[in-house]
């Protein structure tokens, strides 16, 4: 819950200062925390012995639920562009 409230008010502050210029230069600072937590993710996955042992193992798993992940969220989107910014002549609105 606490998750949750922290986004819901990140998203009314990103609302509400939209027009502010420090806020339009955050892109480039979410991208690069994304890239860093990618790094630390996997030097933390690459340091546990155990796992690295079974990636033989979790492989074809890991495999399958990233691929059917990947699919969910292609097909999901695809649906949500049909529903919403279609237009009935088949170009999409600007």
């Amino acid at each position: 819950m606490l998750y949750l409230s922290i986004l819901i008010i990140g998203l009314l502050t990103g609302t509400f200062c939209r027009k502010i210029s420090l806020f339009k230069k955050l892109d480039t600072s979410i991208s690069a925390t994304i890239w860093t937590m990618l790094f630390v993710f996997g030097v933390s996955i690459g340091s546990n012995k155990e796992l690295v042992s079974n990636v033989g193992n979790i492989g074809l798993q890991a495999f399958i639920l990233a691929f059917c992940g990947v699919a969910g969220s292609v097909l999901a989107a695809s649906m949500s562009f049909s529903l919403f910014f279609k237009k009935k002549g088949g170009r999409h609105e600007k």
